[in-house]
């Protein structure tokens, strides 16, 4: 199939070809058609498989139909992070390049003073934040009265984050006459009564199972003592010459600490999580999509927002408390269509945590030894029980190899790490920790 069969306006199918994209993908095949019809849509999709396109494409198509200009808002895009916001702005941007809309991001941690003036001088499509969506309205700095598409952009992970009540109050003010639009990696209890009250006779959408992976991506894990986990990622990185590197770490202090950590082994580094401002997240993402940086040390605030053209590794520093976070973790690397490393560095006391990620995406993860650090941790039976907050994730020890050249080994073993496989201990997942309202 080709993007030109779908109904698209020659402007919007001349963006895409610009883009470099001539077939759609699969969640792109049956989305859009239904958006399209004027139906309300509840989608799922891999994650890196296209699903901002998905709906940016249509919605940019039926706005562009209605005549007439207006200073109200008549699309709203809930996002629910400041990269993901960010991102879907970037899209509709790109796509609609050449018809005549104009849209506007707004999230906290930022000045609202210039968002406000953009409000005023009228928009088409609104993307934020569910936080600072209501400080505009408690202001009384935005109409959303013209509202007539409403798209729920990671609907499951608004909801992890605690903002049921704001897209409630936010939903309430819109008017009843409307397209509404749900995109959720799982369809959840929570998220199928979210899209009962708030959707009219959705045709559901799924393109793969639930929680499963790209193929494209390749993982691996290595069983390593949590206080080798920093020397062993330096070596990894500078043995194998990964140039690019996303690190994921379950704490903000701990993503903190481990950037400096790494850049004491010669490796440039940055943290981006909730408690840094907009402007430093901005510049640390920029960086290293520049390559300026090498290692970006992220919290999960990140997992969904973050879209980096060709990103080749993904590094679970710390093994996520969720099973489901793993997914979004390593989808930001395999993403449409590209090869992609994800690697996951397992302490003893991480082991029935990363047995219940295998359990969910039903992929026997091989699992190898470092040459040098072998663990002496025990495979605790309590390995799945985690502090409510989580532990640090701290790293260890003296310096890394982290100038070592080296040819990067992609699905194999990598030269100086044996395999290995821990037998299956005890194990109970951990809690979800409540997270802040950072966006």
């Amino acid at each position: 199939m080709k993007f030109d069969s779908l109904g698209l306006k020659a402007e919007l199918l001349r963006a895409v070809s610009e883009q470099g994209y001539t077939q759609p993908t699969p969640i792109q095949q049956k989305a859009i058609p239904v958006i399209l019809a004027g139906r309300d849509i509840m989608a799922s999709a891999q994650t890196g498989t296209g699903k901002t396109a998905a709906f940016t494409l249509p919605l940019l198509h039926k706005l562009s139909d209605q005549s007439g200009q207006q200073r109200q808002p008549r699309a709203l895009i809930l996002a629910p992070t400041r990269e993901l916001a960010a991102q879907v702005n970037e899209n509709l941007r790109a796509y609609g390049r050449h018809v005549r809309l104009r849209s506007l991001e707004i999230f906290g941690g930022v000045n609202i003073n210039p968002q406000i003036t953009r409000l005023q001088r009228g928009i088409d499509v609104l993307v934020a934040t569910p936080g600072r969506l209501i400080d505009h309205m408690e202001r009384g700095t935005v109409d959303l009265s013209k509202i007539g598409f409403l798209v729920l952009d990671e609907a499951d992970r608004m909801l992890d984050m605690g903002f049921r009540p704001a897209i409630d109050r936010i939903v309430k003010v819109l008017p009843k006459q409307r397209q509404t639009l749900l995109f959720s990696a799982t369809f959840s209890k929570e998220i199928t009564q979210l899209a009962h009250n708030f959707l009219d006779h959705p045709e559901r959408v799924e393109t793969a199972p639930p929680n499963s992976t790209v193929e494209a991506i390749s993982q691996q894990a290595f069983r390593v003592d949590q206080k080798q986990k920093r020397e062993v990622l330096s070596f990894l990185i500078g043995s194998n010459n990964w140039q690019q590197v996303l690190v994921f770490t379950r704490t903000k202090h701990g993503a903190n600490r481990l950037a400096r950590q790494l850049e004491t082994d010669g490796l440039p580094a940055a943290a981006i999580h909730g408690n840094k401002s907009q402007g430093a997240r901005t510049r640390a993402l920029s960086e290293f999509k520049k390559n300026k940086i090498r290692v970006l040390v992220a919290t999960d605030i990140a997992a969904r927002g973050l879209d980096i053209d060709q990103l080749p590794h993904v590094v679970n520093y710390d093994i996520p408390n969720v099973p489901e976070d793993y997914v979004h973790r390593i989808g930001r690397t395999g993403r449409a269509g590209r090869d992609g490393l994800a690697v996951s560095l397992v302490a003893g006391s991480e082991h029935g945590l990363f047995e219940d990620i295998r359990k969910l995406v039903k992929i026997d993860i091989p699992t190898f030894g470092v040459e040098g650090y072998e663990p002496t941790e025990p495979l605790s039976r309590d390995a799945g029980k985690m502090p409510a907050r989580g532990g640090r994730g701290n790293g260890g020890g003296g310096r890394g190899n982290g100038n070592r050249g080296g040819g990067h080994r992609g699905r194999n073993a990598p030269r100086g790490q044996k395999s290995t496989r821990g037998s299956n201990s005890g194990r109970n997942r951990g809690s979800r920790g409540q997270q802040s309202r950072a966006a």
